[in-house]
C-alpha cells in the first residue's frame, strides 16, 4: 500500500484505477504462487473527472451488458469516513477493512494475502455510506483456500450488505444487481461512474479458472445506501 512515487489528478487516479482493479483480486489455491492475474484493455473514457474509477467460483451470475437499471429509494448520505468492518449475513462475510491505494504503476494495491478475512476499500474514492460510488475489494481465493468474498456471486438483489465506520455510524446497503463481467470487456466506466446518490460495489474474481491465466472474471455487486444508523 506504498503510494505512488508521483501524483496525479484525483480524476486519472481513478480512471486508471477502472482499468486496473478488476486484475488484481484472483487468488488461486490450486497454484503455488499465490496470485494468478491477468490485465483487461483499457475502458472506455469515464464521462466525468469524478468517475472512480473448470474451477468455478461458486454461482456466479450470468454476463451482462448494462446494469438493471433500480428505482428503489436511496436515503441522504453520511459524512465521509473510514470504514471498519463490512458485514454480509447471507454469505456469512465479517471482515476487517483495509485502505487501498495506488502503486507506481498505477494498479491498485490488494489486500494481504494470508489475512483471510480482510477485504479493502479504495481510500480515494468516497467512503462507504458517503455520497459518491464506494468500492470494496478482496480475494475469490488463494493458496490455502477459499477467500473472504468467495460466496460474493450467491448475493441477489435485495439482500443486504452493512458497513460500520470509525464515526460509529452504521451503512447499510441493498443489493440492487450482481453481474459477472469477462475482464476482455469489464465495463470500468459504467461499474465505477458516480450516480448522485451513495453506492456501493463490491469486488472480486470469478468465471473459468486457468493455471496460467487465472480467473476470467469479475463478479461486481451494485448496491445503494437504503439506511443508516
Amino acid at each position: 500500500m506504498t503510494p505512488p512515487a508521483h501524483r496525479r489528478s484525483r480524476g486519472a487516479d481513478r480512471l486508471r484505477f477502472g482499468t486496473a482493479v478488476v486484475a488484481l483480486l484472483c487468488g488461486a489455491w490450486l497454484v503455488d504462487d499465490g496470485l494468478t492475474t491477468s490485465q483487461p484493455p483499457p475502458p472506455p473514457p469515464a464521462p466525468a473527472p469524478s468517475a472512480a474509477p473448470a474451477r468455478t467460483a461458486p454461482a456466479q451470475a450470468a454476463p451482462s451488458p448494462a446494469r438493471t437499471p433500480t428505482t428503489a429509494p436511496g436515503v441522504p448520505a453520511l459524512g465521509p469516513s473510514d470504514p471498519t468492518r463490512l458485514r454480509i449475513p447471507s454469505i456469512s462475510v465479517d471482515a476487517a477493512f483495509t485502505p487501498l491505494g495506488l502503486e507506481a504503476d498505477g494498479t491498485l494495491s490488494t489486500p494481504p494475502l494470508g489475512r483471510p478475512n480482510l477485504v479493502g476499500w479504495y481510500r480515494d474514492a468516497p467512503a462507504p455510506g458517503a455520497d459518491g460510488t464506494a468500492v470494496v475489494v478482496g480475494h475469490v481465493d488463494d493458496r490455502h483456500g477459499p477467500g473472504v468474498l468467495y460466496r460474493l456471486g450467491l448475493l441477489r438483489p435485495g439482500l443486504t450488505i452493512t458497513v460500520t465506520r470509525q464515526d460509529r455510524r452504521t451503512a447499510t446497503f441493498t443489493v440492487d444487481a450482481v453481474r459477472s463481467y469477462p475482464k476482455s470487456a469489464f465495463p470500468a466506466a459504467e461499474v465505477y461512474a458516480p450516480t448522485g446518490r451513495a453506492e456501493l460495489r463490491v469486488i472480486t474474481c470469478g468465471g473459468h479458472y486457468d493455471r496460467r491465466t487465472g480467473y476470467d472474471s469479475n463478479t461486481v455487486v451494485y448496491a445503494h445506501l437504503t439506511s443508516t444508523a
